[in-house]
């Protein structure tokens, strides 16, 4: 499993706005092969800022399977333009503490 990681610095006029319209984006990325989950979470400290974490079965799911789809231009025309600079987005797979 693969968890994406983006910190999303939302302009600050559009953060209402913003999170109206991931709502709607939200079920685009839900309907994606190789999706498993995500949650938007908001910053206490900075009212525009949020994370968003999603978990995929594999890295070529997201990079592939859901970049290369004609879904991922529905979101990105949804949500795009909200971002103020552009995310950086990484991901990262879980490290196993049990010996």
């Amino acid at each position: 499993m693969i968890l994406e990681v983006a910190v999303l610095h939302i302009k600050p006029e559009l953060s209402d706005s913003f999170e109206s319209t991931f709502k709607k984006a939200s079920k685009i990325i839900a309907s994606m092969e190789g999706y498993i989950e995500h949650q938007l979470q908001k910053c206490l400290e900075q009212a525009n800022k949020y994370i968003l974490l999603v978990r995929w079965e594999t890295l070529e799911a997201h990079e592939i399977g859901f970049r290369g789809s004609e879904q991922y231009q529905e979101w990105k025309s949804l949500l795009h333009h909200y971002y103020s600079p552009f995310p950086v987005v990484e991901h990262y797979r879980e490290i196993s503490l049990n010996d």
